[in-house]
């Protein structure tokens, strides 16, 4: 297993934010409202595409539809930049307090993603239909 963990450094990772995301639906009295929870977390593809405290930039990545960024801060202060293939800012995106947030990317493309948060966060790509 620690063979595994050191060939797949990100595994032990997900597999952490995992727990955590699960653990949080646990204590949900109301059954509807913990399945939803955990059905949320079955709906995430696997957990959070990056996974960070503080201050990061990504590695490019491509789109070739509109996709979704959610991200989830645990601090009181988010802010992350979509650059385009070039560093130019495509979209300046903010979330004051901790919580959950979206924004739609539109065209297709090569992006990063430079984040700077407060706390930890988690971000998550959705390509839509």
């Amino acid at each position: 297993m620690i063979a595994l963990a050191a060939a797949l450094p990100g595994a032990a990772h997900a597999q952490s934010d995992l727990r955590a995301a699960m653990a949080k639906c646990r204590p949900i009295a109301d059954l509807p409202s913990r399945a939803a929870c955990y059905d949320r977390i079955a709906l995430e593809d696997g957990g959070p595409r990056w996974t960070g405290r503080l201050s990061f930039t990504t590695e490019a990545f491509t789109v070739d539809r509109p996709t979704l960024i959610r991200f989830d801060s645990e601090g009181v202060i988010f802010v992350m930049y979509l650059k385009d293939a070039a560093g130019e800012v495509v979209q300046n995106i903010h979330h004051a307090g901790a919580g959950e947030g979206r924004y739609l990317i539109g065209q297709p493309g090569t992006y990063t993603l430079q984040i700077n948060g407060a706390e930890g966060w988690r971000i998550w790509l959705e390509p839509q239909s």
